[in-house]
């Protein structure tokens, strides 16, 4: 199996970025994503280019600045683990400035190379729909706040998934690879993983890509911790099993080069019949992790 879709913690830092994937990078035409650690007080600076972009505070929160005079205050989080956060969408084509206050934080910063150039927008928390998919084993959450149905992209689509200790999620084994009108949409796809801790230990997660005999025939098994990448330009992914006592996130962004901007998968032939018992079992009685806090957007 190839090593080189899965990226360890530190092995993509560049720069200030703990973690920094561009298309050239991943060896593709659309997505990217970049981490940012940023301590009390602190300033970063960055050009959009061709690509539209969400910060998302996955700790901490910060003022978001565009050159077109916007202003965003991030309320942000605790921990990916705790609370839906609220985020800022920024167009291609400007200039950006993230700022921290006395806490600091760390700040994902997911990117799609697009063509229109959209207004930026402040995405609050608590339009952020949360989602319960699966059952049993299979049970996970989805923060959808930025999905093809909830938050409009030109062409980013991203969202958060939360699987409780011994679940799996990415399941069953599913692929967007090719462009099938009303079928499958070809995505390329990052995930990015935090482990949670317990008991004094960091904690594991497993994710598991198969070649679906299209591209570069992905084929990855990964045993992936806190920071770390998977790359998947094509292939059946998953599952991603969360460790028992550990809950696991992910970060999933994708872009494409479909006319439509929409995430429309394939189940795997022989695995997708474990839809059909989902109804027969509850939903893990740990999840919702937590819920979109009440609110009015501003």
């Amino acid at each position: 199996m190839s090593t080189e879709f899965h990226l360890g913690a530190k092995a993509a830092a560049a720069g200030p970025y703990a973690l920094d994937i561009d298309p050239e990078r991943a060896g593709w035409g659309y997505s990217s994503l970049r981490v940012l650690d940023l301590p009390p007080g602190a300033r970063h600076a960055f050009a959009t280019g061709d690509s539209e972009w969400i910060v998302l505070p996955l700790s901490g929160g910060c003022t978001v600045r565009t050159d077109d005079g916007e202003m965003f205050e991030l309320a942000g989080r605790e921990s990916v683990f705790g609370a839906v956060t609220d985020f800022a969408y920024v167009p291609r084509d400007a200039h950006v400035e993230i700022a921290t206050g006395a806490g600091g934080g760390r700040f994902a910063l997911t990117g799609a190379r697009c063509e229109r150039r959209l207004p930026a927008r402040y995405g609050p928390a608590s339009g952020v729909p949360v989602e319960l998919r699966g059952s049993g084993t299979c049970s996970r959450q989805v923060n959808n706040f930025a999905a093809a149905d909830s938050f409009e992209c030109d062409r980013l689509i991203a969202v958060e998934v939360l699987t409780p200790g011994g679940n799996w999620s990415s399941y069953p084994p599913h692929k967007h690879d090719e462009c099938r009108p009303g079928e499958e949409s070809e995505l390329e796809e990052i995930y990015y993983f935090e482990i949670e801790s317990a008991h004094g230990t960091d904690g594991v997660g497993y994710q598991r890509v198969t070649p679906s005999g299209r591209g570069r025939g992905t084929d990855v098994l990964a045993e992936v911790r806190s920071g770390d990448a998977v790359l998947i330009p094509d292939g059946w992914h998953g599952p991603s099993i969360a460790a028992p006592g550990h809950a696991m996130y992910y970060l999933n962004v994708m872009a494409g080069p479909g006319a439509a901007r929409e995430w429309l998968i394939c189940d795997h032939p022989e695995h997708g019949w474990i839809r059909a018992t989902w109804p027969e079992q509850p939903v893990d009685s740990r999840l919702p992790l937590y819920e979109a806090p009440a609110g009015a957007a501003r």
